[in-house]
């Protein structure tokens, strides 16, 4: 969730806001869903965990609603280009937003001067979502964050630690385990994505990084990465060895990095009531659901309030860690 960022003239682009043909569009029925191909907006460009999430569900989410669901890559301002198209969208239902964590709760907080509000989007269901893990070079011989935390307290100059970008959610993970662990003089080093910055790491150029269990999986395996712990409620299913954050002894650090399924602002109930059957009947097919596990993912599915809820919490949790860190964004 964190490598695909956008950069330069898109960001002041979404930050100042753009004029979208859906303003002037007018209204329609309460509760009909247009009877037209449905736009999957994505705000990353092709390749990452958000188009790939898009990608595993498109079929099923055609075959359950009846209708051809056509993905469009918006690219641009780490997500905020993506976010700003639908939430100037028609709410017939055929303009809909697969949304990370990122875009939707940080970027509120570490974009100066942000004027969209992804709070407005409509919820329709969980698409998937992944617990992040805390991996540590090998050469660090720590076992426990504590212990972690101790081995750089004792190195002369500290350590260093990276992540995908500046404001991304594997930075600001980070900021808040540091917090918790009474401020170790750590070092960020933000890269331009995820795959440069596991590049240096595998290279022993920095000691720690956050990154979704998908994105880390492989190196892990490898012996490249040490896994140290996940983040989510349970364990890995990948990583049946690897504690929990709870399990190493973390209270309130449970999070993960979701991708959810949204709307337009003003989309009628029963619309949303549609679209979420769509997605759990696309989540409940078994290839669909082996291919999201096998890349350390899990599936989502649940209801349109549970989604809000989650969006809800981790906007709150992640704009105090980014006050209390000063943390902004280099998209």
């Amino acid at each position: 969730m964190t490598h695909d960022q956008g950069r330069g003239a898109t960001r002041r682009l979404a930050i100042g806001g753009l004029i979208g043909a859906g303003l002037a569009a007018p209204s329609i029925a309460r509760g009909q869903l247009a009877n037209r191909p449905i736009t999957l907006v994505v705000g990353f460009p092709p390749g990452g965990q958000t188009d790939f999430a898009a990608r595993i569900l498109q079929p099923g989410l055609s075959a359950a609603l009846g209708q051809t669901v056509v993905i469009e890559n918006r690219g641009g301002a780490g997500g905020n280009l993506g976010t700003d198209a639908v939430l100037r969208a028609r709410p017939d239902g055929t303009t809909l937003l697969a949304g990370n964590a990122n875009p939707l709760t940080i970027n509120p907080h570490t974009f100066a001067g942000m004027t969209i509000d992804p709070l407005k989007l409509t919820p329709v269901g969980m698409m998937l979502q992944s617990a992040l893990v805390l991996g540590l070079h090998p050469s660090v011989p720590a076992r426990t964050p504590q212990e972690f935390a101790a081995w750089v307290r004792a190195q002369p100059k500290g350590a260093d630690y990276g992540s995908g970008s500046a404001g991304s959610l594997t930075h600001v993970a980070m900021e808040l385990l540091r917090n918790r662990l009474g401020n170790p003089p750590l070092e960020h080093v933000p890269y331009r994505g995820s795959g440069p910055a596991l590049q240096d790491f595998i290279a022993g150029r920095f000691s720690a990084m956050f990154d979704g269990a998908s994105v880390m999986a492989p190196f892990i395996r490898a012996g490249q990465i040490r896994g140290l712990m996940g983040t989510g409620a349970a364990r890995i299913p990948a990583f049946p060895d690897m504690p929990t954050s709870a399990e190493m002894g973390l209270a309130d650090f449970t999070f993960t990095a979701w991708i959810g399924l949204f709307g337009p602002p003003g989309l009628a109930p029963d619309i949303v009531e549609r679209l979420n059957q769509g997605l759990n009947t696309a989540l409940r097919d078994a290839t669909v659901r082996e291919r999201i596990t096998s890349q350390g993912d899990e599936p989502g599915g649940g209801t349109a309030q549970e989604l809000g809820a989650q969006m809800t919490r981790d906007h709150a949790r992640w704009g105090e860690v980014v006050k209390a860190n000063n943390i902004r964004s280099d998209g």
